[in-house]
């Protein structure tokens, strides 16, 4: 892996990933039948799915784009824009389930779990706070 966290082209992780990616097309290809048949979907199960082959697709593209930019030389700084950029989407959409979840009755949290969060969203406030210009 670079220090960005994309897996060069050639290396031995990219031969695992591009395996991992081959064996998936399929399974995702028999999800997708099984979608069609449209039997006994929990829409926030078939919701979490969505985003996380909406994320998996923005990555990929993103990947694909690094790779392209590094073999022409190009600067790759656009595309980890687009990346990070992504990533803060998908926290927004999970913050908002969180929120959700956290109002039903129907959720039991563990105490720790939730300390833990409370702890990273609150770090991550205050970071947010200073790179934005807030005042604390």
């Amino acid at each position: 892996m670079t220090e960005t966290g994309a897996v060069k082209c050639g290396s031995p992780g990219a031969v695992t990933v591009s395996r991992r990616l081959a064996k998936a097309i399929p399974e995702l290809r028999r999800l997708q039948n099984l979608l069609l048949l449209g039997e006994d979907l929990d829409p926030r199960i078939l919701t979490g799915f969505r985003d996380a082959l909406n994320h998996i697709r923005n990555t990929a593209w993103s990947a694909h784009q690094y790779i392209a930019s590094k073999s022409t030389d190009q600067d790759s700084t656009s595309v980890l824009a687009v990346l990070a950029g992504e990533r803060v989407r998908v926290a927004y959409q999970l913050c908002q389930a969180l929120q959700a979840d956290l109002k039903s009755n129907d959720i039991k949290f563990q105490t720790g779990q939730l300390i833990q969060l409370r702890i990273a969203a609150k770090a991550l406030t205050e970071l947010l706070g200073s790179v934005i210009g807030e005042l604390k």
